[in-house]
Parts: C-alpha cells; structure tokens; sequence
C-alpha cells in the first residue's frame, strides 16, 4: 500500500489520522480513495480544477506539480505528503506584514 502522509494542520478532518494507507494508482485515484473515507479532507485538497492552489503535494519528496499532477503514478511504496500552504501573519499592531 502507498502511505498518504499529513500535515498536522490537515489531522481534524481526517480523524487526527497521521498517515492513510491507500491503493497504488494515479494521484487522481488516490485522493478519491481518501476522500470515500475522509470527505472534508478532500474538499480541503481538491477543487474543480484539481489540487487547490494552496496546498503542496510532493511524490517522494518531488512536487506533483512538476511531474503530472494528478495524473501522476502512485506506486505500492510510494509515500505522498500533503501539506497547505502557510502563508500571512501580521506585526504587533495587528497590521499585515509588508510584501517584500
């Protein structure tokens, strides 16, 4: 099985799961298997036009987005990590940091 690791940030809408095991086959496949289970994840991951934006899906420590996206091949020991963007924060005023 390919093992589906997360992001702590990701955890509360997957039952605090750490890692989900799945079946091999495209990314596309994949995250429908864990959205059957996971719902709410997958709307966290997935919109109509694929992998959300902010959201960083790597194959082997290697970006999905620079090989296939979601037509790329997950194998039986391959291991995904999905991670969301971090992004924002303010200063101690409450003001949003300048863009740089």
């Amino acid at each position: 099985m390919a093992r589906v690791v997360l992001a702590t940030a990701l955890r509360p809408v997957a039952a605090d799961a750490k890692e989900i095991q799945v079946s091999p086959g495209t990314l596309e496949e994949v995250l429908s298997e864990v959205g059957a289970t996971y719902p709410q994840l997958y709307e966290r991951i997935v919109d109509s036009a694929g992998v959300r934006r902010f959201v960083n899906i790597y194959l082997n420590d290697e970006d999905i987005r620079s090989i296939s996206g979601l037509a790329t091949e997950v194998g039986e020991d391959d291991v995904l990590m999905v991670i969301p963007a971090v992004a924002g924060g303010s200063t101690d005023d409450g003001s949003p940091h300048p863009e740089f």
